[in-house]
């Protein structure tokens, strides 16, 4: 008790400094502010099964809600200056429960503690700009030389052309646990069927501030949007409790099936909340502190959203 108290005090002081960095807009999620929900449908292959009791990864499809998503606090920030995109996944499990798949276009987090997190936001303003500032990274690499990796990769990051066009990494890992009880550590990765594409600087001139969410809903008016989510097997040795660092590339994965969008959402609320912490029987939270911390600072995030602050 003690220690989700504590957790969640860590949780609103988080919060709190994201706000002060980035301003407060009432009744929108603290990060991932911008974004719109579509109807999906997810067709499991059924080569996970062996794996996992998972209901959505057996042989029968499921319906799903996707939240695709620009990072940034603040819903006004054009898409171009969010680097860094979001697609959230909550599957509806034949048994009436849900499942969620929390998804980003960096494979790996800032840093492996909610403490360090908080401390890192304390030193680095420039995030809620999109990418940090060379100032801000010389003083983030040596306070916090786990973030080295991390800030890099954004650094390099180039805009997506379209939300169907990027692929998406839960950074965490969780366990697949199958009938007899066996464990095995994965990560979970969407890959686009319409392949990987991103626009150079001088592309995005002149795009409009929605450009992400006007392009995908063209495209959805002539064809689906499809993902298939690939399951990456991890092995003796491979890191579970630290998002800050990546499994090697040859890592052994399972096809696991494709997600097909349809289109918008319309009877849907945008109070959902995907906490990557809800998993179905058959998937375990790993020990990694960061995911298990989200679902607190989720919790926060929605409370205050929730009453219009």
């Amino acid at each position: 008790m003690i220690e989700n108290k504590n957790e969640t005090v860590l949780a609103k002081q988080t919060v709190n400094r994201i706000e002060e960095i980035a301003g407060t807009y009432s009744g929108y999620r603290r990060a991932h502010a911008k974004g719109e929900t579509y109807e999906a449908e997810f067709s499991p292959s059924g080569a996970a099964a062996s794996f996992t009791t998972a209901e959505h990864l057996q042989n029968t499809n499921v319906k799903a809600n996707v939240r695709f998503s620009n990072a940034s606090p603040n819903p006004s920030t054009p898409d171009r200056l969010s680097i860094i995109k979001g697609m959230s996944v909550q599957f509806h499990l034949p048994s009436g429960e849900i499942a969620n798949l929390v998804g980003v276009t960096i494979p790996i987090f800032v840093t492996k503690s909610p403490q360090t997190f908080f401390e890192l936001l304390n030193t680095v303003n420039s995030f809620k700009e999109g990418k940090p500032h060379f100032r801000d990274m010389v003083k983030l690499f040596a306070s916090y030389p786990e973030s080295r990796a991390a800030i890099q990769i954004i650094r390099k990051l180039e805009n997506t052309k379209s939300y169907a066009t990027a692929a998406y990494y839960t950074m965490h890992a969780f366990y697949l646990v199958n009938k007899e009880g066996n464990r095995v550590p994965v990560k979970f990765e969407w890959i686009p069927e319409a392949g990987i594409e991103t626009l150079a600087v001088k592309e995005m001139v002149g795009l409009p501030k929605d450009y992400l969410e006007n392009e995908i809903q063209n495209r959805l008016e002539n064809e689906q949007v499809k993902f298939r989510l690939e399951i990456v097997l991890g092995e003796p040795g491979d890191l579970t409790d630290d998002p800050t660092r990546e499994w090697p590339k040859d890592r052994k994965r399972i096809d696991a099936g494709v997600l097909s969008i349809n289109r918008i959402a319309t009877e849907v609320s945008d109070d959902i909340v995907f906490d990557p912490t809800v998993v179905p029987k058959g998937i375990e939270c790993s020990d990694d502190e960061i995911l298990l911390f989200r679902k607190h600072a989720y919790t926060v995030s929605h409370e205050r959203r929730s009453k219009g602050e």
